[in-house]
């Protein structure tokens, strides 16, 4: 349902899972993980999607860039460096809190706490449109070696 960009960007390189999509009034919430390469390696950044309520299969918006990534010496240092990657998430009881568990370094598991609200506001400055579902292929094919 979304595809690693093609280009410079920071998701450029693959695409990796996301915990289960937040249900928002503005559509499903997805905390999703990119990997782009460098000279210095691979690196493992937090982004955001949006998706139509009615309908998941269509993507509303993308964040034109990354919200999270490794900086914390956890994060940078570890069996495979330079990596964030989302692993699940608590909703607190005012229904904005979120306490999101994310992977760091392949060797521990780390807590961040943000808001729904502030995530959606922040993807509404930051995001732009999302390709075509499926460009074209059917939903159960794929072009991606993985």
């Amino acid at each position: 349902m979304l595809e690693a960009r093609k280009g410079a960007w920071w998701d450029a390189n693959k695409v990796g899972l996301s915990p289960p999509l937040i249900a928002t009034p503005e559509g499903w919430l997805m905390i999703y993980h990119g990997v782009r390469h460098t000279a210095a390696g691979a690196l493992y950044r937090l982004g955001l999607a949006l998706f139509a309520l009615d309908r998941p299969e269509v993507c509303l918006a993308r964040g034109d860039s990354w919200i999270f990534g490794p900086e914390a010496d956890y994060e940078c240092r570890g069996d495979v460096a330079n990596v964030a990657f989302p692993c699940g998430y608590t909703i607190g009881a005012d229904g904005d809190t979120i306490h999101l568990y994310y992977g760091a370094a392949d060797t521990c598991i780390a807590l961040a706490t943000g808001s729904v609200r502030e995530l959606l506001a922040w993807l509404a400055r930051n995001g732009g449109g999302c390709p075509p579902p499926f460009e074209g292929r059917s939903p159960g094919s794929s072009t991606s070696p993985l």
